[in-house]
């Protein structure tokens, strides 16, 4: 028996490239089976049908922190929490912890693919293997070099998974274990570094092709020395951006987007505070302040962002002056290319699964399909 199509009507449709106004996507079982100018009859949604997001660095969401005590109801919770936000996919990361619960956390992981948990593509590593000069909110006690028994369990790790993305510095990790990183199928992403321009470099030379949270925690760009941010604005090298106004300011994500006309693409960094009202959560012990859409530990120091990817757009759009188009990108065919996901995510044509989002006209989220249905369908969950 066939399935009867779902159609949904907007006054826009981005279909990863360009905007179709009024327009309607037609959604057959969980492709998209027609994309075709909306009729005169269909009422259509005030706003923009686009491809759904994916957000490749979430510390936790739903009450849930990604910690050494995470396993697969833990990621299904996250991941369940983001696919209401918007996010059709994303990385559950741990932040630096110990070794044990590093493979605690990568067990999970890999349980949750063979379970098929929604929405779960992998799993990002922030960490141990980070500079303690720029530490952020990372327990400086649990940072430390990368050993060979770490980088045997990372190239397990990233042999297992869909996707892995390790964070690391290049002062905690030689261009050796990053060649070995990447051969494996890992995406090394450089970050938590105070490394100069030449040694980002010869870290991207070596299989590095990322960097974490663009600007922050990083060695900055100075006339005659342009460290890690330098280096990434000079290159290919993709970077992750937290576009929420606080940890980057709007006239320097301005510069660097005009750097790099592709690459770069967004991230929350959000915490476990993600889709909850929840306003404190301990981190290795320490406590998290939500506060005036700030998320920081006792001495202010930034303990991640208290952030959605449709706030980020909004942003983007408003704040920096980026066309919508390219800000949409940010949200989904970037990261999927960065994790080799483009040919799943980030476009809306026939045959492609129907994972959307619909955002008004200020770019607040509306409504969530993912694998056609309405993300506030129970059974999504289940």
């Amino acid at each position: 028996m066939t399935a009867t199509p779902i159609v949904l009507a907007a006054e826009r449709v981005f279909d990863g490239s360009r905007f179709l106004p009024n327009h309607a996507v037609e959604i057959t079982g969980n492709v998209i089976s027609d994309l075709r100018p909306a009729t005169d009859s269909e009422a259509l949604l005030a706003g923009t049908i686009a491809p759904a997001f994916l957000d490749l660095q979430v510390n936790g969401g739903g009450g849930v922190l990604i910690d050494g005590a995470t396993d697969v109801e833990a990621l299904r919770q996250v991941c369940a929490a983001h696919l209401r936000l918007g996010s059709a996919g994303v990385l559950p990361t741990l932040i630096t912890d110990t070794a044990e619960a590093t493979a605690q956390v990568i067990a999970s992981g890999i349980a949750a693919v063979r379970a098929g948990v929604p929405g779960f593509l992998g799993l990002h590593l922030e960490g141990p293997h980070l500079d303690p000069r720029r530490k952020g909110a990372h327990d400086p006690k649990l940072i430390r070099p990368m050993q060979a028994e770490d980088l045997a369990r990372l190239c397990d790790a990233a042999r297992a998974l869909p996707a892995l993305m390790v964070t690391l510095a290049p002062e905690s990790a030689s261009p050796e274990q990053i060649a070995a990183l990447s051969a494996a199928g890992a995406v090394v992403s450089l970050g938590h570094t105070d490394c100069s321009f030449e040694v980002a470099q010869a870290a991207m030379a070596a299989g590095a092709r990322c960097a974490t949270h663009l600007f922050n925690a990083m060695s900055q760009i100075a006339n005659r020395a342009p460290g890690l941010a330098g280096a990434v604005l000079s290159s290919d090298c993709a970077a992750g951006l937290i576009a929420d106004g606080i940890h980057v300011h709007p006239a320097v994500m301005r510069l660097a987007l005009a750097a790099r006309p592709e690459g770069i693409f967004l991230v929350t960094d959000c915490m476990a505070f993600a889709g909850t009202d929840q306003t404190e959560m301990l981190l290795n012990g320490r406590m998290v302040l939500r506060r005036d859409g700030r998320l920081t530990l006792d001495d202010g120091t930034l303990a991640g962002a208290d952030l959605t990817l449709s706030q980020a757009i909004g942003h983007l759009v408003r704040e920096v002056g980026i066309a919508p188009e390219r800000a949409l990108r940010m949200a989904s065919a970037e990261p999927a290319r960065v994790i080799g996901q483009a040919d799943r995510f980030g476009q809306i044509a026939i045959g492609r699964r129907a994972d959307l989002v619909w955002l008004a006209g200020d770019w607040t989220l509306q409504g969530v399909w993912h694998d056609g249905r309405a993300a506030n369908e129970p059974a999504l969950f289940s």
